[in-house]
């Protein structure tokens, strides 16, 4: 398979950035929701353990002058993105937090540039799902759904942190992904390229420009916080009815926190999921949780739903 930037081909396998070594220089960006200072620190501090270099992008620790749910206005937050990514001396691109606002910056970005400056490692979950999109389908660039660094669960929870220091570093040593309490929602094997992030912001993302059309040879990572189980039904049935999830070939469930009694939630997602005929992980470990593990998309990858574990084909940086 051939990496491409084209949304009718999403589910090749894509470009897979570099790995990183000691003392590279390492860029932090909110392309979402505000930063609290405190924990951005810790986070940093964190990351200068690992002997990385980390560079705070100016509008970092910015707030929007009206609407307190945004790290400063769309402009800034995009010019950091686009700055640090074609700084030639940055190695990675690292979100600060998610939130909301990734959706409000993301076409402001200079694709043609951004491409231009070639792959780097980018790393972020949640909100950021609409940034993993656009890198898949306008750059053709494998991306890591991962901690962020000032996440609660990356500043508190060592698995979580060990697990992407590895991916970053010796990403050969990350190729089986798995957690102890992963479980078959829907038995079986399969194989496909992965894909995916937060499932509202994968809703959300259907139908704008260069939107992924297809999940189709891929392999599925939805997790998703605070919908209640009636918005996880409503959630999957876009992706149903609109045909996004035809073809698709496995499904891993991350977390899904604040979402209610996890019994009913997963009511709806096996009477939503099962209909694919495809087999169906559930408990796998990533997402808003902790441990959170580092999951590598636009990766081949193997999904054992019986033994609970995702194994990637490749490592997940070149």
């Amino acid at each position: 398979m051939t990496s491409t930037h084209h949304p009718s081909i999403p589910s090749a396998a894509l470009t897979r950035p570099a790995r990183l070594r000691p003392g590279a220089r390492v860029a932090v960006v909110a392309p979402s929701g505000p930063v609290l200072d405190e924990r951005l620190d810790t986070g940093l501090d964190i990351l200068r353990g690992w002997d990385l270099d980390p560079v705070v992008m100016p509008h970092v620790r910015a707030r929007h002058r009206e609407f307190g749910y945004l790290a400063g206005d769309d402009e800034g937050r995009a010019r950091d993105l686009q700055e640090a990514w074609c700084d030639p001396g940055i190695d990675a691109v690292l979100c600060a937090r998610g939130g909301y606002g990734a959706q409000r910056m993301v076409d402001l970005l200079d694709w043609t540039a951004l491409r231009a400056a070639g792959p780097k490692v980018f790393v972020g979950y949640s909100d950021v799902t609409v940034l993993h999109e656009a890198f898949a389908v306008r750059m053709g660039l494998s991306t890591l759904y991962g901690p962020m660094v000032s996440a609660a669960t990356f500043l508190k929870d060592d698995a979580t942190q060990r697990h992407l220091r590895t991916t970053l570093f010796e990403p050969e040593a990350a190729m089986v992904i798995g957690s102890g309490t992963a479980r078959p929602l829907v038995p079986g094997r399969a194989r496909g390229t992965t894909l995916g992030g937060c499932l509202a912001l994968l809703a959300s993302d259907l139908a704008t420009p260069f939107a992924r059309t297809s999940a189709r040879g891929g392999l599925l990572l939805i997790e998703d916080v605070g919908e209640d189980d009636y918005r996880i039904d409503r959630l999957l049935t876009q992706l149903l009815r609109s045909g996004w999830l035809d073809g698709v070939t496995g499904v891993a469930l991350g977390s899904w926190e604040k979402c209610g009694p996890y019994e009913r939630v997963r009511a709806v997602l096996y009477e939503r999921l099962a209909v694919l005929g495809v087999p169906v992980v559930e408990h796998l470990g990533f997402g808003h949780c902790a441990p959170s593990l580092t999951m590598p998309l636009g990766v081949p990858a193997l999904l054992d739903a019986d033994a609970g574990t995702l194994t990637l084909e490749v490592p997940a940086l070149a």
